[in-house]
């Protein structure tokens, strides 16, 4: 990571200041695509706090509380919704296990894939966006170079830190501004969660 900060350091004037202003840690990874997917559809529109609670009532549900793939389909509908899910994210959840199977997944190498390739790939699975796959490659497969545009707290500090309109060319400036961030978007973006967090403080 030392070497993403020193190019984003001197990559442009703001983005040197955030990176001066926060602390970044290497990355923890489960390396496990499948768990995460599943844990990024919990939290999709819950605070932390509430998702971590729901999706550890969920591990429950299993032997060793790992949701292996022909487990979770074996479960009813209504058992995911007891443990707190809703009925659309349970059947996402199962969606995603039937996915894992059908194309068995349990092995894959998702180094022969690029990013654009694991968001095609993954986005075919109903109830898994562009964004969730974004930040499974950020944080599960440690992608360096993703930049998650629509993300919204991306888009909130960039718009504080670089004096950016909530407008329809928005996308564009960022998409713009994070050029000289290559190839380490990934950590551009942590940084920037992270300060915008700071400053909310």
């Amino acid at each position: 990571m030392r070497e993403a900060l020193i190019h984003l350091a001197h990559s442009e004037a703001k983005m040197a200041n955030i990176i001066a202003s926060v602390s970044l840690s290497e990355p923890q990874s489960s390396g496990d695509v499948y768990y995460d997917l599943l844990n990024s559809i919990v939290s999709q529109q819950l605070s932390t706090q509430v998702a971590v609670v729901i999706f550890n009532r969920f591990l429950k549900l299993f032997p060793g509380e790992y949701p292996h793939p022909r487990q979770l389909l074996a479960l009813e509908t209504e058992e995911l919704r007891d443990v707190g899910l809703s009925r659309g994210k349970a059947q996402y959840m199962q969606n995603v296990a039937e996915f894992w199977l059908a194309e068995n997944l349990e092995t894959k190498n998702w180094d022969e894939m690029d990013d654009d390739a694991i968001v095609d790939y993954l986005s075919q699975i109903k109830g898994v966006g562009r964004w969730t796959v974004e930040m499974i490659l950020i944080f599960t497969l440690q992608r360096p170079d993703v930049f998650p545009v629509d993300d919204l707290g991306v888009q909130q500090a960039m718009m504080l830190a670089y004096g950016l309109e909530k407008d329809r060319n928005l996308r564009k400036r960022m998409i713009e501004i994070a050029e000289s961030w290559r190839p380490y978007r990934s950590t551009a973006s942590r940084a920037l969660w992270r300060w915008k967090h700071q400053v909310k403080k």
